[in-house]
């Protein structure tokens, strides 16, 4: 039994329906779970599994294979879902493996097989097989310098059936995982949730002299007793200047007086994630600078909230963005309206205090997968995130909820967490 409660399998069933109907016929699919990957000695990390194996099956096993072939000629050979076969020192040693019975209940697919009959099977799928759709991380920013499971596979298959056509699976995984469904936006709340609940512990806890790595522990606490496995990225802790430095985790210093706090934390709920950012004053009141600032941040967020608006893209949603947020450091006195006016256009000077992007996809992946190039549309879950950073003034303000693009406007998943500054100030010094 997971920690999280059971998903729908219909959500699964529609998933592995919406890509059968974007692959050419006579196509074979095959999708590897993750690997557990090793520390030192004996020691691994917690496993975390293939985002696109979930996607398709729900299931959340080690050594897990899944094959699809839409229109194989036998219909119980169309979806082939292969496990590894328990036993009783297994069971011991490590616990409850799917039987083969709930591994149907959860992923809807009803031919279920142990690994050890996978290469047969598959022998025999690949001779009635024109094309195979195969694996891989093709997320923009990634830098796959360890060997997957799904890469390892990629180099088998190829050896041993050189003369088949070969394609990406990669780019149609992006397509239906960028537009989220109604069930996994639930869930995607549910974690929301979960990260309120943590936020709110947090601003009854938070004073001057707490540790970065206590308020860290507040969170873990709230997160895991609420059905989550923990923080669904590295999380950020950032008192003072700390807050000036984007990737900051070393969460290791002690909140000043006087200080803000940037939290970028979110808990992780059914392998799908909430990410959020906070900053609030670690001594329960805003100087009035840094409500400046902070007002300054929270009408941006508000303003960009109303670009995410379905045949916008990307690029020119950043850099509608920027223009509002030049206004601001202009008000703000950090740059000059005839400077920004005579600027270099390819070195905007508003990237010294504002130097990232705005919104990023979200979903079983933190920074999940879409294409860039892609217009919005209904049903996206995008991050909506400006900061301020000062460094000479120790400033650094971001604010970050989670939202959903619909027809007519915006749904926010975070719309339950405060941010107002009154609101912070207001729960900090009940």
């Amino acid at each position: 039994m997971k920690r999280y409660a059971p998903l729908d399998k219909a959500l699964f069933v529609e998933n592995r329906k919406r890509l059968s109907g974007l692959l050419h016929s006579c196509s074979l699919v095959v999708l590897n779970s993750n690997d557990i990957m090793p520390t030192n000695a004996d020691g691994t990390m917690p496993f975390l599994q293939n985002s696109d194996l979930f996607y398709l099956s729900g299931i959340d096993q080690e050594e897990s294979i899944l094959l699809m072939f839409p229109d194989f000629p036998n219909e119980e050979f169309r979806e082939i879902l292969f496990l590894r076969e328990t036993n009783e020192e297994i069971a011991i040693w490590e616990g409850h493996k799917y039987t083969k019975e709930e591994a149907r209940e959860v992923s809807g697919i009803q031919t279920v097989m142990w690994l050890t009959q996978f290469e047969r099977v598959f022998a025999s799928l690949m001779h009635e097989a024109r094309r195979v759709y195969l694996n891989t991380n093709e997320y923009l920013r990634a830098v796959p310098k360890v060997e997957t499971c799904d890469a390892r596979f990629v180099k088998w298959c190829q050896e041993y059936y050189p003369l088949h056509k070969y394609d990406r699976l990669a780019p149609h995984m992006h397509k239906l995982r960028a537009v989220k469904s109604a069930e996994e936006i639930k869930v995607m709340q549910e974690a929301c949730n979960i990260t309120e609940k943590g936020f709110r512990r947090v601003l009854s806890f938070v004073k001057p002299g707490v540790m970065e790595y206590e308020i860290e522990a507040e969170y873990l606490h709230e997160f895991v007793r609420n059905r989550s496995r923990g923080f669904a990225y590295e999380p950020i802790v950032a008192s003072g200047a700390n807050a000036c430095v984007l990737h900051y985790i070393a969460n290791s210093m002690p909140c000043q007086s006087g200080d803000l706090l940037l939290m970028d934390v979110g808990a992780e709920y059914a392998n799908y994630n909430a990410d959020m950012t906070r900053t609030i004053p670690v001594s329960g009141k805003f100087t009035s600078r840094q409500r400046e600032v902070y007002n300054a941040v929270l009408r941006v967020q508000r303003e960009a909230m109303k670009l995410l608006r379905p045949g916008n893209v990307i690029r020119e949603y950043q850099r509608e963005v920027e223009k509002l947020m030049e206004s601001e450091l202009i008000g703000l006195g950090l740059l000059d309206r005839q400077d920004v006016k005579n600027q270099n256009p390819k070195q905007p000077l508003l990237k010294k205090y504002f130097m990232h992007g705005t919104s990023h996809h979200l979903g079983l992946d933190v920074h999940d997968v879409g294409n860039v190039y892609r217009n919005f549309e209904p049903g996206m879950v995008f991050t909506v995130e400006p900061g301020i950073y000062i460094r000479e003034e120790g400033i650094g303000i971001r604010l970050e909820n989670n939202v959903v693009i619909r027809e007519d406007g915006i749904e926010d998943l975070m719309s339950n967490i405060p941010i107002e500054a009154e609101e912070i100030e207001d729960l900090m010094n009940q």
